[in-house]
């Protein structure tokens, strides 16, 4: 009986530490094997990244506050990373897959990233985040879907469909590396892939025979949800579907005010949610389009990814000319009046029941400013590299928050400047220090020929602002201070300045950087480091067990610790506990 006590005893303490997250909060676990495979997704064989044998990867499909296990093994080559773009990681940069905060994965073992979709909703992706390998795949659509009792803000679709998008190489990601490293451009790309697929051959001319193309099929009369995601490399791709309306509902975890569009242009990074009525007769297919946008038309034809959009009745195949793309080349202003033209939808709900709006970011004082200004690549010490106000990130050995942890001096510098360098460039690991609970005013100043996303880890940020020009203290009196967007990533148009505004309410280091990927690969970025003083578990979860060690810590890293990377969560605790349970009613 005493035994029996004792074991009952101990299956309280291990409901405890689960937090009853089997009742609350449930558990949904993948498995990923990250390989190469060859692949000719525009008719030329190559080398992609594939998941699970797949390209594109799989869909994460989970619900709000969901504790998401992801154990990945490694099978390339070269170290890798994955990082959940858009997801938070509230309480836990451990998980971010960055170099800043994490050792990469060695090849052949194996990691198990753990944490909670906590307070989210949204549509975003996942990739690998070293060393340019996005550009050869490895990416899937990451779908964070309301809890039942969270009502979203239009009718329940008919159901939901990824489309990935992007500007693709027929060189892998070491090829395109390379190209880089000797200091040349990458060109034009050889084209864009829309679900891991070349386009339809819509064009004899342009498109070769033999390529395989993504096909959608849709029921006449029903209403979809499109989650479309620009997952390329440094391409702004303008999104349309012949003759459907795009009814824009949700981007990168907001809803939005809905409003019909019949193309949008989305940057890379970029993630938006469409609701699509097929409403058309069925006498044909319907072309999908995804086409380069500021370019010479011209000279861009062949970088344009075209799928179909199949109705279960339909009489034939698609034809004619595609759907014409904005025709703007010498009207700046037409893509940045659109991307104003999105709005939070302040009275529908989130992630939680009370209204988005609720938050009221236009009434919180700025209590720390920095201006960020890129400029063309440039050479500094006879490499080409980019730079955020003068500095070009070089990522440490010992990731920035493990240097935190085992409290090393030197890996990193806590003096990003507010504002740009007026002397040469330098490369440095300059980090931002933020102010835990601070609210900080970011503006992107772009001073390079072509559009640059950036994304910020751990945040969405409110994008109050964006023009033509010089940004000055100034402009702030026209600051959307009521529905701005909150999201993970904005544009900057070349020339131009976007203003964000951010609360510092999660601690951890945290990434900002451009997203297009020649740049960032050749140092356009830096972290923001957010540290509560009070160093407590309620505001930061410690150190995973199975946490890599590399740089100055790698002398503690033991091989064998790879075999048994997962934390005493997930799978294992629920194993424990249905043993437990076996036990003590038998």
């Amino acid at each position: 009986m005493a035994f029996r006590w004792f074991f009952g005893l101990l299956l309280v303490h291990i409901a405890l530490f689960a937090g009853f997250c089997f009742a609350d909060d449930p558990f949904v676990f993948y498995n990923f094997e990250v390989s190469y495979i060859t692949a000719s997704p525009l008719g030329v064989p190559q080398q992609v990244i594939a998941i699970n044998g797949k390209f594109p990867g799989p869909t994460v499909n989970v619900t709000t506050n969901n504790n998401v296990v992801v154990n990945v093994r490694n099978k390339l080559d070269e170290n890798l990373l994955l990082h959940w773009s858009g997801v938070q990681q509230r309480r836990s940069s451990w998980q971010d897959g960055l170099p800043g905060t994490n050792c990469p994965i060695p090849p052949k073992w194996n990691w198990t990233y753990q944490f909670q979709v906590k307070d989210q909703i949204g549509s975003f992706f996942y990739f690998p985040s070293l060393n340019m390998q996005r550009s050869s795949g490895g990416f899937g659509s990451f779908i964070i879907n309301n809890r039942p009792i969270i009502p979203i803000p239009f009718p329940t679709p008919d159901g939901d469909i990824v489309i990935l998008i992007g500007d693709w190489y027929t060189q892998n990601h070491t090829a395109l590396r390379e190209t880089l490293d000797a200091g040349k451009d990458l060109g034009m790309p050889d084209g864009v892939l829309i679900n891991g697929k070349g386009p339809y051959r819509y064009n004899t001319t342009l498109v070769p025979d033999g390529i395989d193309h993504e096909t959608i099929e849709v029921h006449p009369g029903k209403t979809y949800r499109l989650r479309v995601h620009n997952v390329g490399i440094s391409t702004s791709l303008n999104f349309r579907i012949q003759n459907h309306n795009l009814l824009l509902a949700e981007s990168e975890g907001s809803y939005t005010v809905q409003q019909n569009y019949t193309s949008l242009d989305i940057h890379v990074g970029q993630s938006y949610s469409f609701l699509v009525t097929m409403d058309q007769n069925a006498s044909t297919d319907y072309y999908i389009v995804a086409s380069a946008r500021f370019v010479n038309q011209s000279q861009w034809q062949r970088v344009t990814g075209v799928a179909i959009l199949h109705y279960t009745n339909s009489k034939g195949k698609a034809a004619g000319p595609l759907p014409d793309p904005p025709n703007d080349e010498y009207d700046k202003t037409f893509s940045m009046n659109q991307a104003r033209s999105i709005r939070w939808n302040v009275s529908a709900s989130g992630a939680r029941p009370n209204p988005q709006g609720s938050f009221r970011y236009g009434s919180i004082n700025v209590t720390e400013v920095y201006v960020l200004r890129n400029k063309p690549p440039m050479a500094i010490k006879g490499k080409q590299r980019a730079t955020l106000s003068g500095i070009s990130f070089v990522n440490p050995a010992t990731p920035i928050r493990l240097a935190d942890q085992y409290k090393l001096k030197g890996v990193y510098k806590l003096d990003f400047p507010t504002e740009p360098l007026t002397g040469s460039p330098r490369m440095d690991t300059s980090v931002i220090n933020g102010t835990y609970r601070g609210f900080m005013e970011v503006i992107l100043q772009n001073n390079d020929t072509k559009v640059h996303t950036y994304h910020m880890s751990g945040y969405a940020f409110f994008v109050v602002g964006m023009d033509y020009g010089e940004w000055t203290e100034n402009i702030r009196g026209t600051y959307n201070k009521w529905d701005g967007i909150a999201r993970t990533t904005t544009q900057v148009y070349p020339g131009a300045w976007t203003a964000i505004l951010v609360s510092l309410d999660n601690v951890g280091v945290w990434n900002l950087r451009t997203e297009n990927l020649d740049s960032w690969y050749l140092g356009q970025e830096t972290y923001v480091r957010v540290v509560n003083p009070e160093a407590t578990n309620k505001t930061e979860l410690p150190m995973p067990d199975n946490a890599l060690l590399c740089g100055a810590l790698s002398k503690f890293q033991k091989p064998q610790d790879i075999s048994s990377a997962t934390s005493i969560t997930g799978r294992n605790l629920q194993l424990i506990f249905v043993s437990v349970l076996v036990f003590l009613f038998l």
